[in-house]
């Protein structure tokens, strides 16, 4: 299969999932995950008319979204891989959602670049839903009184939750679990699903899903 080919049937699986699920046509934002793609390889998928992807690093995406933001207008661009306080200028210059904060230290970092550059992020709080040591992350515990914190102090619009589960285990409880954060937090987003279990979280209420590898093929 062609990547654009890739492209229709993910976009078609989760037409088929949202059906399923008794969501409404288009009610789940697919991000294409680009990490580790050139600019040649991004090109296509964009053609294909795909305008919203996900990248996990900062300055790896410098090297090509400049470019590719000047020639097709609409691109939305996602931080979805953890970002570092001193990279903070850099991601809110370039990246329109940024789906990782997850401590108060980069809430803050974040909160003071949009003012200081007059520009609004969108923003998710990063949930380390099987609470994985080497995952980034809050805790679920603690993940309403940080949204409430980012809101309240830091004056900060939360948007949605996001989060990754464990590898090994079956999705469905960490999304229901997700689900269950969000509402407890009043929000109304939810990044969760992949490659492999973007059907899943379609079930659970996902809003948005981060496909990488169905439709670029394994890095």
């Amino acid at each position: 299969m062609t990547v654009e080919e890739r492209l229709q049937d993910v976009k078609q699986k989760i037409s088929m999932a949202e059906r399923d699920a008794g969501r409404a046509e288009a009610s789940v934002t697919l991000v294409a995950v680009s990490k580790t793609f050139d600019a040649d390889a991004i090109r296509p998928v964009i053609s294909a008319g795909q305008r919203v992807f996900g990248e996990n690093r900062v300055q790896e995406s410098e090297g090509k979204w400049p470019q590719l933001k000047a020639e097709t207008p609409g691109i939305e661009l996602h931080l979805i891989g953890p970002l570092q306080s001193n990279k903070a200028a850099d991601a809110v210059a370039l990246f329109d959602v940024i789906e990782t904060i997850d401590r108060e230290k980069i809430a803050r970092a974040v909160a003071t670049e949009m003012q200081k550059q007059g520009k609004t992020v969108r923003l998710y709080v990063q949930v380390n839903i099987g609470m994985e040591p080497q995952k980034a992350g809050i805790e679920p515990k603690q993940t309403v009184a940080f949204v409430n914190f980012c809101r309240d102090e830091l004056k900060l619009e939360i948007e949605g939750l996001m989060c990754i589960p464990p590898a090994e285990d079956h999705p469905g409880p960490y999304f229901a679990l997700l689900r269950k954060l969000a509402d407890e937090a009043g929000v109304s987003k939810l990044s969760m699903g992949m490659s492999g279990d973007f059907e899943t979280a379609i079930g659970f209420g996902a809003t948005s899903v981060r496909v990488g590898s169905a439709i670029f093929g394994h890095r």
